[in-house]
């Protein structure tokens, strides 16, 4: 039986991991949320690692605010490309398969059509840039590893835009939404059933993957798709005064 460690498994990803495991009943899981394992704590994972026999690692953990990563460099550097080193090396030590995710965030949003792996990177904000040395730190260890990166990640778990627009709804607060940012938003329980029916399939993994739900909308279009009949304005992205740029467009291929 593959055993399969979830790191990050309080975030949205893991939690969608988690209500879904059951439906692999060939697969054995050992979920831990950042509170129960530190990827940036060297003698946890090495005790970690020598107790379990793991298969594949699915690392979920990650430093996601985007607008705290400005102030927070350091932090958001530690965990993003720190902890993803070490999780690499550990797996490539105890011959784990390591899934990895990373973001869209890690393009600068001006090629002006979908990206595909292969387009060269230029992240224009602190979360993008620690993301993408995250990635390089993975080649460098250069282990078994697959890097999916994905784009917009909602669903019903966790902080997340999904969850934000429903939570003003039952508020009764306005609601105003970027309308000229795009991408490609992803519902987070349908990478997770890709990823564990891909682990279940034996399928070969590429290297760098990307994956979403294809459709390019903006943040406005998003936020229409699941309130339907609730009133939204639609703003321009400078209304809002966030601290990290935002690419406009970087829809995944």
């Amino acid at each position: 039986m593959n055993n399969i460690l979830i790191t990050g498994s309080g975030g949205q990803l893991g939690q969608c991991l988690r209500a879904i495991h059951k439906n692999y009943p060939k697969l054995k899981f050992t979920f831990l949320s950042k509170n129960e394992l530190d990827i940036t704590n060297e003698e946890q994972l090495c005790k970690l690692f020598l107790k379990y026999k793991f298969k594949f690692c699915v690392n979920t953990a990650a430093y996601t605010n985007v607008d705290l990563a400005e102030s927070q460099k350091k932090k958001a550097y530690l965990v993003n490309e720190t902890g993803a080193k070490l999780i690499s090396k550990h797996c490539k030590k105890h011959d784990v398969f390591l899934i990895h995710i990373s973001t869209d965030y890690v393009f600068d949003g001006t090629k002006g059509s979908a990206y595909y792996p292969d387009d060269a990177p230029n992240p224009i904000n602190i979360y993008g840039m620690s993301k993408l040395a995250g990635e390089r730190a993975i080649f460098d260890v250069c282990g078994d590893f697959t890097i999916i990166r994905t784009s917009w990640l909602y669903s019903e778990y966790g902080q997340n835009f999904q969850t934000k627009i429903l939570n003003r709804i039952k508020e009764n607060k306005k609601i105003k939404v970027v309308n000229n940012i795009f991408g490609t938003p992803t519902y987070a329980p349908i990478l997770a059933e890709y990823i564990l029916n891909k682990i279940t399939s034996k399928k070969e993994w590429e290297k760098i993957e990307h994956f979403s739900q294809k459709k390019t909308m903006s943040w406005y279009d998003l936020a229409n798709k699941i309130t339907r009949k609730i009133k939204i304005e639609p703003v321009n992205d400078k209304e809002f005064k966030q601290k990290a740029n935002r690419p406009k467009n970087t829809s995944l291929a």
